[in-house]
């Protein structure tokens, strides 16, 4: 078994481009500290729509080639967040992009959407009981924004988690895992809000127009918050990884808009609630750490202090 870090967190992705937006602070934080940041994307993005014109043959319509195209961009953007582990959930397209939520991609043969939620979770164990996480990271329920991928990635996230801790379950996947602490994304709403009011003030028309707040994933009430990571120190990794991902991003300082061409604020500090796991909050309330309050495990497999 291969010589992890103490500290090991595993993040779960529906496609190429999430982790930045959501966790690239805390990928890039996490990964510069030494910790061990494993991603599991769900799926290559091939349902995407496209930014650049000279890239718009790349769509599921004329050549279909996005998916392969996304590998790359997501590559570029390990890099720059400073991730060496990145693995796509059963391989590099064994689940396709879905969709939005109602379209008939729901249904296309071998869409992630349509997989019964144990097959692809067997997956997922596998990565689980291999590099071991403390710390696991997805999507709430509705999967931030209703997105069928979205929140299948949190299904298959949860049951993984579970199958994963079950001695009784895939013996040959290895030993069982308990993860300690599941987090789920979450944005206050007052961070949304004054991160609108500032796009408002300085770059009203950098974009064609303005999303709304409730267009950002993962919006919630503040007292659904129980961790906040400082994005001070690796906005520019954030913002680097974000540009990356050139196909679905466009970026403008600390804005960015997707293929709608709706502005909304980068947002360098990143947001979490605790689901499963005791907190350890600091004096504010709020936990500044997703490892507050465990111990390195010692003589764990694969573990060095």
């Amino acid at each position: 078994m291969k010589d992890f870090p103490a500290r090991r967190l595993l993040l779960v992705h529906a496609h190429p481009d999430d982790e930045s937006i959501t966790n690239g602070t805390t990928m890039a934080r996490y990964a510069a500290e030494g910790a061990h940041v494993t991603l599991v994307t769900c799926t290559l993005g091939e349902e995407g729509e496209v930014i650049p014109p000279a890239l718009a043959h790349l769509v599921a319509g004329r050549d279909d080639t996005l998916g392969t195209h996304r590998i790359g961009e997501l590559a570029a953007a390990m890099r720059a967040l400073g991730v060496t582990d990145h693995r796509f959930l059963g391989g590099p397209g064994r689940y396709r992009d879905s969709g939005m939520m109602g379209t008939e991609q729901n249904h296309r043969p071998g869409a992630f959407w349509g997989t019964p939620v144990d097959e692809a979770a067997t997956h997922l164990v596998e990565v689980i009981r291999s590099v071991r996480p403390q710390v696991l990271v997805t999507y709430d329920p509705d999967g931030g924004y209703g997105h069928p991928d979205h929140i299948q990635a949190h299904r298959v996230a949860m049951r993984a988690a579970d199958l994963a801790a079950d001695p009784a379950y895939h013996p040959a996947a290895g030993a069982p895992h308990t993860i300690a602490k599941i987090y789920w994304n979450r944005v206050p709403r007052p961070v949304v809000e004054e991160g609108f009011a500032r796009l408002r003030a300085e770059a009203p028309d950098v974009f064609p127009g303005i999303a709304a707040i409730d267009d950002v994933p993962g919006v919630c009430d503040e007292s659904m918050v129980t961790a906040e990571i400082d994005g001070s120190d690796v906005a520019d990794a954030k913002a680097a990884a974000m540009r990356a991902h050139a196909t679905q991003i466009a970026l403008a300082g600390p804005f960015f808009a997707l293929s709608n061409g709706l502005g909304q604020p980068v947002l360098a500090d990143e947001f979490y609630q605790l689901v499963r796991g005791t907190a350890a909050p600091d004096d504010d309330g709020r936990e500044h750490d997703l490892f507050a309050g465990l111990a390195a495990p010692a003589g764990a497999p694969g573990a060095r202090a």
